[in-house]
């Protein structure tokens, strides 16, 4: 079901109570309360534009997601933010806007660019994220791509107004395929299921085997209109009769079938990919580098664990704050100019910090490789050795990108 819109205005009001409620946990809340209607202080406002795809109608969903997903992590980050930008004069304010899934994007980018918003997270699918970039509305804004993972946006569709906080369908098949091969897994039989973005996913992978010279030696497309998840003991082991292999890759994005797969394949191989094993950049379980920390305030705050839209959309944020401390300042061309400078850098409790590529504007990051109760490790695996940075061994590198429209200097 689509979750209401609410009036602008009521949206903000409701996130700043809330922010203040955070916010009332942090060292000298009561300092920062009395200082923020000071003519001194500095406002840097953050828009939020979300928007959430109806799941197929052949989508069951036994986990639903949480209604402020994504929205709870932007507004921890807001209340971070504020505990070091109170000793910098600085406040931080998030507008949110949630568009329906056949609702008017551009309308709602519109609206926080008037509130004067220069600073946008765009929770919302690519093609969403690709059209809001090329509004003459968006020319002066800095576009923050929450949790989009297109490879095309970081490509032929790029654009210099927009940075890609979320890892691309690129770096998380080589973070998976680092793995694998590292293990000795090297053959591959890829399940590919029958939207558009089960393709880019297996094509995805497609790439990483070659990169890492790994052999995928079978293929096939899950095509069954059956209910799975009455039929799969009989039809999976069918299924899955395919040419010996060590992996069974699957590229199931909107959760369809991939689910259905562990423990009923003919031969007894483990699972990865969209299911299974799966590259991404958070997980409840995560506690190394800090994490354990941002895990149990969020979790104070939500009353649920953090999502990797929430943390997509808490990066998103926190790069804008990083800046302005950095920066001290609360300029928004001074704040963009950095955060795509070779001096940026933030830290995402992931164990490296993350910067920018100047040629397609993506953040460097490490990805979690996670099980369903665990992390099992973290790509850039050890070996894997770039001349820069071992985080430029996932995606695609400064001589392969295909984006035009931004800086080549390496940092």
């Amino acid at each position: 079901m689509t979750k209401p819109r609410l009036p602008g205005l009521l949206r903000s009001a409701s996130l700043a109570a809330l922010a203040a409620v955070l916010l009332a946990g942090t060292p000298d809340a009561g300092a920062a309360a009395q200082t923020a209607g000071a003519d001194s202080i500095s406002e840097i406002r953050i828009g939020l534009l979300s928007q959430t795809p109806e799941p197929p109608p052949s989508v069951a969903n036994p986990d639903e997601p949480a209604a402020d997903d994504g929205l709870a992590g932007a507004t921890l980050a807001i209340a971070d933010n504020n505990t070091t930008g109170k000793f910098l004069k600085q406040a931080f304010l998030l507008d949110s806007v949630e568009v329906p899934p056949d609702g008017d994007a551009a309308a709602a980018l519109r609206e926080l660019a008037g509130r004067g918003d220069r600073f946008v997270i765009v929770d919302a699918p690519g093609t969403t994220v690709e059209a809001l970039s090329k509004l003459p509305e968006a020319r002066n804004l800095l576009l923050l791509n929450a949790n989009a993972p297109d490879d095309a946006l970081r490509g032929g569709a790029c654009a210099a107004n927009l940075v890609h906080v979320a890892p691309s369908r690129a770096m998380l098949a080589d973070a998976l395929g680092q793995y694998l091969v590292k293990k000795r897994w090297p053959r591959w039989f890829l399940v590919t299921g029958r939207r558009p973005e089960d393709k880019l996913y297996a094509d995805a992978i497609r790439r990483t085997a070659k990169r890492f010279g790994a052999q995928i030696v079978a293929e096939k497309e899950w095509t069954a209109d059956s209910d799975v998840n009455r039929t799969a003991e009989s039809e999976i082991p069918v299924f899955t009769q395919a040419k010996a292999y060590d992996v069974l890759i699957v590229a199931d994005e909107v959760g369809e079938f991939g689910d259905y797969l562990s423990y009923r394949t003919a031969d007894p191989r483990p699972v990865a990919g969209t299911q299974g094993l799966v590259p991404t950049v958070w997980h409840r379980t995560h506690e190394q580098w800090g994490a354990a920390q941002l895990q149990s305030r969020f979790k104070a705050a939500a009353k649920r664990p953090m999502t990797a839209r929430d943390h997509n959309d808490w990066t998103a944020v926190r790069v804008v704050g990083e800046a302005a401390a950095r920066t001290r300042s609360a300029d928004p061309d001074r704040l963009i100019a950095f955060i795509q400078s070779p001096d940026f850098t933030m830290s995402a409790f992931r164990g490296a910090p993350l910067s920018l590529r100047p040629w397609d504007g993506q953040l460097r990051q490490p990805v979690l490789l996670a099980a369903d109760r665990s992390v099992v490790s973290v790509s850039p695996q050890e070996g894997f050795l770039h001349p820069r940075t071992e985080l430029d061994s996932l995606g695609y590198d400064q001589p392969e990108t295909l984006c035009k429209t931004r800086g080549k200097t390496t940092p």
